[in-house]
């Protein structure tokens, strides 16, 4: 009996423990909306464990292998998985999802179509440019990299070798977002000259003292290519973003989402800020078109002199123009004059992308091979100005920014942040 491909991937994922990809099968990357894609999982923590059951949701995608530094994290995700495929399936006791403890051994793989990368920031750049070599499409979590020059270097690797990668920032593809940036794009509070970020605070240096190493957690190869510290269960599983030897902190996490929604509002996107300044209560820093951004976090909450206070205590970003100001966060958006938010974006103003879901335009860009609405670059220049804003918390000293150069101009001590020497045997 001859079968079309659609029918033999019926079979083949009913029968077989593995679906062939579409690479194998000649496709080049262009793969027909009837046809799943293969999915690798890297880091089976929280995030991706959301981020594999949003493509689950699809109905367009499947996860085929897992890996994770953590045997019993990874051996769970399988079981999980195998049970869902074996339901829908209806093949009671189904096996077949493989895992991985190094994740080259999962990139490695000739059918997968692509690759989501869910790790801690100090272990983005490394696995996304591997993948990227490989072949693979990439989805990564946000903050996009841990330093300026992780993120240049991710970049550079995705356009080399042509692959279509989305970040993990998703509030671009939620609506109220878009939103207040179209509102913001097309002069709706007038000249924007002020920008309130309401995010948490940077991260500081591991503190915390050794403790055995649980069975079954490879922790050598979970420090990586950062500077080596002793395992604390305050680290893993959860709490690495604390630390700056692995992450950010609040800088990077939610500032990955409320200063690329800023980045958007401003027509930012391959540019930035040009000057950080640390003015009490919060660090500031400045466009080149004079617009100030304050990163506001802690007791500043309640130092800002906010144009009405914010409503509740959630992150978000208050946009303060000469005519009026926009509030956005991920429970509300509200204006003044309230009449703003009426507004029509009509046909000569300048509109902004409409997302059909993050994860959705991810798949459709993996198809068409066009960029996604939080592409390399975007990802990158928005991980920049959250690892500019820790490099001005942890110096206390002003400095100049480049953003078509991407140097600081100076301040050599600031400008000795930009990257970090990976331990060995890690290069980028």
């Amino acid at each position: 009996m001859k079968l079309n491909r659609r029918q033999f991937l019926k079979h083949a994922a009913a029968a077989a423990p593995l679906i062939l990809s579409a690479r194998v099968l000649g496709r080049a990357g262009h793969v027909p909306p009837s046809e799943k894609l293969t999915m690798g999982l890297i880091g089976c923590g929280a995030m991706g464990g959301s981020d594999a059951i949003h493509q689950h949701n699809t109905g367009q995608s499947q996860v085929i292998a897992f890996c994770d530094v953590d045997k019993p994290r990874r051996e769970a995700k399988k079981v999980e998985y195998e049970k869902l495929y074996a339901k829908e399936a209806g093949r009671a006791g189904w096996k077949g999802i493989a895992t991985y403890n190094d994740f080259r051994d999962l990139i490695a793989r000739d059918d997968l179509d692509a690759v989501i990368i869910a790790t801690p920031e100090h272990w983005h750049a490394i696995p996304v440019i591997e993948a990227a070599k490989a072949g693979k499409d990439l989805y990564c979590e946000k903050p996009l990299a841990f330093t300026v020059r992780e993120g240049r270097a991710m970049v550079e690797a995705v356009r080399r070798y042509g692959r279509v990668l989305q970040t993990g920032s998703q509030q671009r593809s939620h609506g109220e977002f878009r939103r207040a940036c179209e509102l913001v794009r097309n002069g709706y509070i007038g000249k924007v000259h002020t920008v309130y970020v309401r995010i948490g605070g940077p991260s500081h240096d591991c503190d915390v003292p050794a403790e055995p190493v649980p069975a079954g957690l490879d922790w050598n190869f979970w420090v990586g290519p950062a500077p080596f510290r002793e395992f604390h269960h305050s680290i893993h599983p959860g709490g690495w973003r604390s630390y700056r030897e692995f992450a950010g902190g609040g800088t990077t996490d939610w500032g990955a989402h409320h200063f690329d929604i800023v980045q958007w509002a401003l027509g930012m996107d391959e540019s930035g800020p040009v000057e950080w300044i640390p003015s009490a209560p919060c660090v500031s820093m400045r466009y080149a078109n004079g617009a100030m951004v304050y990163h506001v976090f802690g007791k500043a909450v309640n130092e800002v002199k906010w144009p009405s206070p914010p409503e509740g205590d959630s992150n978000g970003i208050t946009f303060i123009g000469d005519k009026g100001w926009i509030e956005v966060d991920r429970a509300h958006i509200r204006a003044e004059p309230a009449s703003i938010l009426t507004a029509h974006i009509g046909t000569l103003d300048a509109q902004l992308f409409r997302s059909p879901g993050h994860h959705q335009n991810w798949l459709d860009c993996i198809r068409s091979r066009k960029r996604p609405i939080c592409d390399v670059e975007v990802g990158h220049r928005s991980a920049t100005v959250c690892q500019l804003t820790n490099i001005c918390h942890f110096t206390g000293q002003r400095f100049s920014w480049d953003p078509a150069r991407e140097e600081i101009t100076d301040n050599p001590v600031a400008a000795r942040l930009l990257d970090y020497a990976k331990r060995e045997p890690w290069r980028i």
